[in-house]
């Protein structure tokens, strides 16, 4: 695969870069996120893992490229981006929708390279197989929309009271829900590499069946950790997370 420096280092943001590090994880926004929710997380995990965190374009060094609306291009962008970086041993987190943007990226490199990472996390999102029963949102008129990103308490209220904001915010999001809302999974062959799931006990949005169910995505073994908190526990349980997430990577 070729790649053009100048192009995929936007898409990859190393908060700590660590040029002599035994690995690396990359990790994947939610809906409307940057690489900016990971900005801490090489203070937390091991000094021999290099975190890279996917910029998505619309947001960050990408402000000004369009965002994607179907999950195929993305998913393909993407594994060119980090292609290069794919030189060390090396782990996916992907939060929410960045859960299964991480799971299509694996799946992709698994079946045109022959590569996969050392483990999957995957964060607060059902296994694609279990289709969303919630009607789609990315179309719904203004106000509806900001309803419903009101009822998923990911948007800070200060940002969807604050209408300028917002109208740089809408575009991302929207696309961001379009690629979740589009998207069709199509049954392969189990990933080769492990899958550890991550989930919030009191996340309405996923249960703990369905987070159960990724199991049936990999031949590896397969572990689900529960940890307090609504579908953002990323953030209120941060600590026990990068703690349960620390212990995995110093294996590597």
């Amino acid at each position: 695969m070729k790649t053009n420096t100048s192009s995929y280092n936007s898409w990859v943001i190393c908060p700590k870069p660590n040029p002599v590090a035994a690995s690396r994880l990359f990790c994947f926004p939610y809906a409307g996120g940057s690489s900016f929710i990971f900005r801490t997380w090489p203070n937390y995990l091991p000094a021999s893992v290099e975190v890279c965190a996917i910029e998505l374009p619309g947001r960050g060094r990408q402000m000004q490229l369009a965002p994607f609306h179907k999950m195929e291009p993305l998913v393909e962008a993407i594994a060119s981006a980090i292609y290069p970086y794919l030189n060390k041993p090396f782990a996916f987190l992907g939060h929410s929708m960045g859960g299964l943007v991480s799971f299509e990226v694996a799946r992709f490199l698994q079946k045109q390279y022959d590569t996969h990472p050392v483990n999957l996390f995957i964060s607060g999102r059902r296994p694609p197989h279990i289709p969303d029963l919630h009607p789609p949102i990315h179309n719904l008129p203004e106000p509806a929309f900001i309803e419903e990103l009101r009822h998923l308490n990911g948007t800070p209220s200060t940002v969807l009271e604050n209408a300028e904001l917002m109208q740089l915010f809408l575009p991302i999001l929207r696309a961001d829900f379009a690629v979740l809302e589009t998207y069709t999974y199509t049954p392969e062959l189990p990933l080769e590499c492990p899958i550890t799931v991550f989930g919030g006990l009191q996340d309405s949005e996923v249960t703990g069946d369905e987070l159960q169910a990724w199991r049936e995505q990999t031949k590896a073994d397969f572990n689900l950790h529960m940890f307090p908190g609504d579908h953002f526990f990323l953030h209120s349980a941060q600590s026990l997370v990068l703690e349960q997430l620390a212990k995995y990577l110093s294996g590597i």
